[in-house]
């Protein structure tokens, strides 16, 4: 069935997503119509839309056969891939992360972080990561009552816990979600480096900006910590070796850019979306406070609901068939997500945030080999947090229009102002 240009436009405005009724209704009618087919939205290659839960599973299975790393791994446009190509030499991605990775350099690179983020080792620091939920749950006890909850808590909390794993002073956090929410949002005239919206040329003229003070951060940091390691991360990628070699410079710094951005921005869009539903349906609270126990069905229902990662791209290394279509070698194919974690053959009443729903089969971490390795911190973060909040909590709802990040790859909650009652 042919695709109108309103819905593939929609896959990939930075826009649409924030307010997401736009690519809801685009990614309902192709799960419906059309749900593997190829889209050419206006400015961008033509790619395959694969949004349906299965078919998204099916693609992470084959990392040989759908690669990370020979285009680039987020949807971007002609302009953008050409400005990109210009300023990295003909590479068609910025850095060269784990994302960025096919194997057998990214089962190399994954091992050295493996071991530090098994859910064994992430339990070990439940102590401190419930020590600063209490902190920031004290914030909002401070605050008389009303706040932007996005802003004054969500973004900081999850920040504060990765930064101290990382090895990042305190003192630097708000360099570093600044550069992260650049990284991020160079979409949004809200967060971006220009603090405007700018061609697409400028904007991938400011994020080279951004990941270069990046960069030249964890440089200094690398210094440091090879002279004087300490017990932290940063340490333990400073001082990694692949094949008896340290890291290159180039790989090392985009692994802590990764680490800096990814281990706090997709858990702090959990943790305020979380929220944000639950000051829309007193309903909901009230399961969670009569039994606690929900908190860990809710915190899967919460990544679920918001799905930060909106996309990855894949490209075909051969060619092969997916859900009896024929897919050629060198065609670019984009993992919806946030359509796959609304399929109405996965989910039951998909549009409506339930606590209580088990089975929560989500695809918001990705699957396979390239499956986020953050997700059990993440998941702990969230826990512990609402296991502070919910003793407390009396009543809570919004006293103003929450907004959300205009981007079509992270994105998230932007502001949510509420109002509550702690006890």
């Amino acid at each position: 069935m042919a695709v109108s240009q309103n819905v593939a436009n929609a896959l990939v405005d930075p826009g649409a997503y924030g307010d997401l009724e736009q690519v809801d209704t685009a990614l309902a009618w192709l799960r419906r119509e059309a749900p593997f087919t190829k889209v050419q939205p206006q400015g961008y290659d033509e790619f395959w839309a694969v949004t349906r839960h299965s078919d998204i599973l099916a693609v992470e299975r084959a990392p040989d056969l759908f690669h990370n790393e020979d285009r680039s791994v987020t949807v971007i446009s002609q302009e953008a891939e050409r400005s990109i190509k210009a300023i990295t030499g003909g590479s068609p991605n910025l850095s060269r992360n784990l994302t960025r990775m096919d194997n057998p350099d990214h089962a190399k690179y994954r091992a050295i972080a493996q071991l530090a983020m098994t859910p064994a080792k992430i339990t070990e620091r439940s102590g401190r990561i419930r020590e600063i939920a209490r902190e920031f749950v004290g914030r909002l006890a401070e605050r008389d009552g009303e706040c932007d909850f996005a802003r004054d808590i969500a973004f900081l909390y999850p920040l504060r816990v990765v930064m101290e794993i990382l090895g990042v002073p305190e003192e630097d956090e708000p360099l570093m979600l600044r550069l992260t929410q650049e990284a991020f949002g160079t979409t949004d005239p809200d967060v971006n480096r220009a603090g405007a919206q700018v061609s697409e040329a400028q904007r991938i003229k400011d994020l080279t900006e951004t990941l270069a003070e990046l960069r030249a951060y964890f440089a200094d940091m690398t210094i440091d910590r090879r002279r004087n390691p300490r017990d932290d991360f940063a340490s333990v990628l400073a001082n990694a070796r692949i094949d008896g070699e340290l890291l290159p410079d180039y790989e090392l710094f985009s692994y802590f850019g990764l680490v800096a951005a990814a281990g706090h921005d997709t858990t702090a869009n959990v943790t305020a979306g979380g929220v944000w539903a639950l000051a829309e349906r007193p309903d909901q609270v009230a399961k969670l406070k009569q039994d606690p126990k929900l908190v860990a069905s809710y915190v899967e229902e919460a990544i679920r609901w918001v799905t930060p990662v909106k996309h990855f791209m894949r490209t075909a290394m051969a060619d092969t068939e997916v859900a009896g279509q024929k897919v050629s070698e060198g065609d670019w194919l984009m993992l919806c997500y946030h359509s796959g974690n609304r399929d109405e053959g996965v989910f039951t009443a998909p549009y409506e945030f339930d606590v209580t729903r088990r089975p929560n089969k989500q695809i918001a971490f990705g699957y396979g080999p390239h499956m986020c390795l953050g997700q059990h911190l993440g998941r702990l973060e969230i826990k512990i947090f609402m296991e502070e909040l919910l003793p407390r909590l009396e009543s809570m709802e919004l006293s103003g229009v929450p907004t959300r990040t205009k981007s079509n790859f992270v994105s998230g909650p932007k502001s949510i102002p509420i109002r509550y009652k702690l006890t």
